[in-house]
């Protein structure tokens, strides 16, 4: 009689909420599958090594599974945002309050795992559905990513000044502001959204672009977190940035 392992793994850790995995078989942590190995995948992955790929291989889709629904991805997150508050308290900040920390949204600041956990998205497996993850984003109920919550509110007792800069469009402005409200991210100085003469950029582009801008009005990026590469590459990109793991899909 075969033995099936079921994911019952609560994302409690990194969340707010519990987020169960809708999937059926759990394949072993180590990620050897059909001959490729998963861990060295996600490795290359989250070193830009591996670029422009557009779904999880189907052979790394559990893997992929494991880890985001498993103990080891927020203890990841934990290790980046203890390391991005480590170079903040380096910082001597100015007075004039022009010292400010870049944050992304999307799987950097709130969570989208209980949709990409859902069987139809399977961890970024599935080819993407761009009306599905839509309708799911219009209800507001991402939760947060604690770790970086965390860095948030530390940020802030410290003085800087948090701005965060989105990919996501300007007309979801009023959910999106209340959905980060909701779970604790209570202030800003600015919220950047993409406005429709800028859905022709890459985000590599339109974040460098955006940065720039804040540079240009006299401030002075310390620190940018996110969980893409073009979250962080390019120019204006700050003194120093963290990059958040995420291997289920590549933006750029």
């Amino acid at each position: 009689m075969k033995v099936l392992f079921f994911l019952a793994a609560i994302v409690s850790v990194a969340f707010t909420e519990a987020v169960p995995f809708e999937s059926d078989l759990l394949l072993p942590h180590s990620g050897s599958v059909n001959g490729r190995n998963c861990l060295s995948w996600r490795l290359a992955v989250e070193t830009n090594n591996v670029r422009d790929w557009d779904v999880v291989p189907a052979d790394c889709a559990y893997y992929v599974a494991d880890y985001m629904s498993g103990s080891q991805y927020p203890a990841d997150c934990n290790y980046v945002t203890s390391a991005a508050y480590k170079h903040a308290r380096s910082i001597q900040l100015k007075e004039d309050g022009k010292d400010v920390w870049v944050f992304d949204i999307g799987e950097s600041s709130l969570s989208n795992l209980p949709y990409y956990s859902r069987s139809d998205v399977l961890f970024g497996s599935k080819e993407y559905n761009s009306t599905a993850k839509k309708e799911w984003e219009l209800q507001g109920k991402a939760p947060a990513l604690l770790a970086t919550l965390k860095l948030y509110k530390k940020l802030l007792n410290r003085g800087y000044k948090i701005v965060f800069i989105s990919g996501k469009s300007e007309s979801v402005r009023n959910v999106t502001e209340t959905n980060l409200k909701n779970v604790g991210y209570y202030t800003w100085e600015k919220l950047v959204l993409r406005q429709p003469s800028e859905r022709g950029t890459t985000l590599a582009v339109y974040k460098s672009k955006k940065r720039g801008e804040l540079v240009n009005q006299g401030y002075r990026i310390i620190g940018n977190i996110g969980d893409q590469w073009s979250d962080l590459s390019g120019d204006y990109a700050g003194n120093r940035t963290f990059k958040l793991p995420n291997p289920m899909f590549y933006a750029a």
